[in-house]
C-alpha cells in the first residue's frame, strides 16, 4: 500500500458464515464487469443502449455510465454493489449513504426530463440471493429516496455474481422488491 493507506491489506474475497460462499468485497468490481457486457450490448435489461461514457460527471455528481441510443435518447446508470444477504434476501446498503440517496434522487430528475431515462442496477456480489430489497432498518433515507425514484421513473434491476477463487462472473438477473407506497413493511416485486 501507498503511505495515505490505513491499512496495509485490502480484504477481496471472505467466506459466508456457513462457508458455503465466497462473498466478493470490491466495490469497484461490478462496475468492471458491467462495462464489458454494457459496451457489447449483451445485457437483456440494456438492449439497444450503447455505452458512451463511464463516470459521467453532472453537477456535482459523478454517475458510473452514461448510455445513449441512436434517436439521441440517453440513461444515466447507477450501480450499486451487495454484500449483505440475510436468509436468500440481498440488502442494500449495509452502511448509511446519503451519497447514494442523493444519486438516486438526482436519478429521478433525469427520468423526468424529456429524452432522458435513469436506472440503478444492484449487483450482488455473491450467488446465494433470490431477491434484493432496501435495507430500510440500516438506511431509511435511502430506502424512501429509491421508492421516489422508481415512482418518478428511475427503473430498478438487480444481478447476482458468481465469485470462485479465480473468477467473478455477471449471472442472472435478481428481483428487486421495494416497500408498497404507504407501507413500509410490505414489499412488491418491480416489472
Amino acid at each position: 500500500g501507498g503511505p495515505t493507506r490505513r491499512t496495509r491489506w485490502t480484504a477481496a474475497l471472505v467466506r459466508s458464515p456457513d462457508g458455503s460462499e465466497l462473498i466478493s468485497l470490491d466495490t469497484t468490481l461490478p462496475n468492471r464487469l458491467l462495462a464489458p457486457a454494457l459496451g457489447s450490448g449483451t445485457l437483456e435489461e440494456f438492449q439497444g443502449w450503447s455505452l458512451e461514457a463511464r463516470e459521467w460527471a453532472h453537477g456535482r455528481s459523478r454517475f458510473d455510465f452514461l448510455l445513449g441510443r441512436e434517436s439521441g435518447e440517453r440513461l444515466v446508470l447507477e450501480v450499486k454493489s451487495v454484500t449483505l444477504v440475510e436468509g436468500r434476501t440481498a440488502l442494500f446498503p449495509d452502511a448509511v449513504t446519503s451519497r447514494g440517496a442523493r444519486h438516486v434522487r438526482e436519478l429521478a430528475e433525469f427520468a423526468r426530463r424529456s429524452g432522458w431515462r435513469a436506472a440503478v442496477l444492484f449487483v450482488v456480489q455473491r450467488a446465494d440471493a433470490d431477491r434484493i430489497h432496501p435495507a430500510r432498518e440500516i438506511d431509511p433515507e435511502f430506502a424512501d429516496a429509491l421508492v421516489e425514484a422508481h415512482a418518478a421513473g428511475v427503473q430498478v434491476f438487480g444481478r447476482r455474481s458468481r465469485v470462485e477463487l479465480d473468477a467473478v462472473t455477471l449471472g442472472d438477473p435478481v428481483q428487486v422488491l421495494l416497500p408498497t407506497p404507504g407501507n413500509s413493511d410490505g414489499q412488491e416485486p418491480l416489472e
